[in-house]
């Protein structure tokens, strides 16, 4: 199977790049971040023109997560147990969805930004990024053999490597301590990070800012990752980050991740 991620940065605004990348690619799954949109007004039909069901996750024109799979989708949940809500009077935004794609359990998750360190959203994060940690352990407390993968845009950069130049980012978010071990925290609850195992750690890039030539320059950030469980971690047999995607007209700041999954032995 073939499961990429990606932080598309509104689907409506670029439905016919991500068809085609879908058809190019020999895509199976694909997990979107920022779609943009609610629910009734996510472009379906032209996903399954091109032979994908879709589930989608959309209150509003922010956020919003979705699912396209040529190999089924069932169990789909829309939040996970604990998911923090955000604001005076918490609410739960559309930033994970979860479902059962070619016997992989795959959730599509869209990290909060945490904005600035000193900024509520910033907690927010951390609080965010703790629950999912403790509810994805618990699933494989349950059930130690159950393949899943938790991929999206996770907007943490764990290394210093994984940014253009870290002395830029110095007091800001996405390099913090507290990021970084929120998310090192997955792999103790027994995920592995998979892309580290067959990409470069430097340079390595999935995000380039629209702004000051960022891309052409190549000063990007590595924000978008797969958290796989043990049993699925020893079947991703490569990765690639699909850089050209974020080239010509309409391109998401974000590029797609890929995985090639082996089936079960």
């Amino acid at each position: 199977m073939r499961l990429a991620t990606w932080n598309v940065n509104s689907i409506r605004a670029r439905v016919d790049r991500v068809i085609d990348f879908l058809e190019r690619s020999g895509t199976d799954v694909l997990a979107m971040q920022e779609t943009k949109c609610k629910d009734e007004q996510f472009p379906r039909e032209a996903f399954e023109q091109a032979g994908y069901e879709v589930v989608t996750s959309g209150f509003s024109q922010w956020n919003g997560v979705a699912i396209a799979s040529r190999v089924g989708i069932t169990d789909v949940e829309r939040a996970f147990a604990g998911q923090p809500g955000w604001g005076e009077d918490p609410v739960t935004e559309a930033r994970a969805l979860g479902a059962s794609c070619g016997g992989v359990r795959v959730w599509s998750l869209y990290i909060p930004n945490g904005r600035e360190i000193d900024d509520p959203h910033f907690d927010y994060k951390l609080r965010w990024l703790e629950a999912l940690r403790a509810e994805s352990a618990r699933w494989l407390t349950e059930d130690p053999a159950r393949p899943v993968a938790l991929v999206g845009d996770w907007n943490v950069a764990p290394l210093d490597t994984d940014v253009w130049d870290i002395d830029v980012f110095a007091g800001r978010t996405h390099v913090t301590p507290a990021e970084r071990e929120a998310f090192a925290a997955f792999a103790e609850a027994g995920y592995t990070e998979v892309s580290r195992q067959h990409l470069p750690a430097e340079h390595t890039y999935t995000y380039w800012d629209y702004q000051q030539l960022r891309f052409p320059k190549n000063q990007g950030m590595r924000i978008d990752f797969t958290w796989a469980s043990p049993t699925l971690a020893v079947r991703v047999t490569d990765v690639s980050i699909e850089r050209n995607e974020r080239k010509g007209k309409g391109a998401s700041d974000h590029v797609p991740v890929v995985l090639d999954i082996a089936e079960a032995a």
